[in-house]
Order: structure tokens, then sequence, then C-alpha cells
């Protein structure tokens, strides 16, 4: 084993055994990739239910790819309140960066920074992230490493790491199955997941993921379900 073989296998290690103040959040697994003068709109849907609530949020996003290995992405987020309406909560704002092109080396690799605000409330969390992806025959492995750091008014100041994995069959572009699985402290969750892309004339493209994670923690009910419709054009 050479010496990024084992620099990456401690850091995995590191990322599923660290402990952090809360469960790990089930969301997206990003993919290292950005494409130029790409310009998406996005809307996420996730339900998480479990023996304490049924937590329902939506995420509604615009990005644009500033560079050719560089995009931006800004996020308004949803969640339901007492009422079963949804309120705004809070403001993201997203950068992705590639680091290496698509099949440059023996891995694809890409940095993830996230900073956001809650709604009417001085209290932050800023991410940032490890990408990985590296494809075997018709398979792909991609794999997320994240460290968030909380801060505010009212909670305490912390550092959160969680770590996300995509193991995805490619079929077909409409239809890949997929087995994701995300870590954190006292939350393991496992389940299946599908994604699909259909293009239209030039780089325009509709994706959709859908996934169902079931918490591995212990015979408390706890699992996710989640959904996404990303355009771009």
């Amino acid at each position: 084993m050479n010496m990024s073989s084992r620099w990456w296998l401690v850091l995995l290690l590191g990322a599923i055994n660290a402990k952090s103040a809360f469960a790990a959040v089930v969301d997206k697994v990003y993919h290292p990739y950005v494409l130029a003068n790409e310009r998406e709109l996005e809307w996420r849907f996730t339900s998480r239910q479990n023996d304490e609530a049924n937590v329902l949020s939506q995420r509604i996003a615009y990005g644009h790819a500033i560079s050719d290995v560089v995009s931006l992405e800004g996020y308004l987020v949803f969640d339901r309140d007492q009422s079963d309406d949804f309120g705004l909560q809070g403001y993201q704002l997203e950068t992705r960066w590639m680091l290496t092109e698509q099949g440059q080396y023996w891995a694809d690799w890409g940095m993830l920074f996230e900073v956001e605000k809650e709604h009417q409330q001085d209290n932050w969390e800023a991410t940032v992230g490890l990408l990985f992806e590296k494809e075997f025959i018709h398979t792909s492995l991609t794999l997320n490493m994240l460290m968030n750091y909380h801060w505010g008014n009212g909670i305490s100041s912390e550092v959160e790491p969680e770590f996300r994995l995509k193991y995805r069959y490619r079929w077909i572009p409409e239809l890949q199955p997929a087995i994701e699985l995300y870590t954190g402290e006292d939350f393991i969750g496992l389940g299946p997941a599908f994604m699909g892309v259909h293009r239209y004339e030039g780089s325009k493209q509709l994706k959709w993921e859908l996934g169902f994670i079931a918490g591995l923690n212990g015979d408390s009910k706890d699992h996710t379900l989640r959904f996404s419709l990303e355009w771009e054009f």
C-alpha cells in the first residue's frame, strides 16, 4: 500500500469512527465535478421520522459555475413548524471546487465549502468537505468526508464530523441504483437509492435522486426519505 492509499485509509476510518454532538444528517452525496458554464435550479425534500419527531425539510437553490472548476449555489431552507406549515429556516451558500479533471488520475477529487445562517437567529454553521469518486467498470464509488462547525447565540460551539458514501451501478443514464451509507456519533444509516438523468438538447438535463435510509443504531425507529430534482441549463 503506497503513502497516498494509507493517508486515504486513515481519513476514512477517522471519519467513520469520529464522535459528534448530533447524528449525521441524511442529505445529498456530492460528486466532485463541475461543468463549465453550468447553471442549475435544485429542489430537495427530506422527511425524517424517529421516536422523537417527524421532521420535514425543503431546500430551493440556484447555482452557477463561475469558472471551469468552481461553482456557487445559494439555498433557501424551509422546515415544517408546529402548525404543519413550511417556514423559512435559514440561508445557505455553497461552493464546490473540482481539484482534478475527470479521469486525470486514479480517482477524482474535489472540495466542498458551505456557510449557513439560521433565519432571524444569530446561529451559524460552516462546513468543509473532501469529495472523492472512483469508477470501477460499470460502477462508481463516491465518498464525502465533512467537518461541520456550529456557533452562535444559545448554542455551544462544536465541531461535528460526517461521512457519506454512495456505491452506484451505472445501468442506464435514466436509472442508476445505488446503496448509501451515512455515519456520525451514535448514528449509522444505510439504505437503497436511485438516481437518473434525462438529457435534452444542448447542455440541458434533468437529474433526480430518491433514497430511503434506515438507522442501524438499535431498536428505535429512525428512517429518512430523501428526494431531489436538479435542472441544469
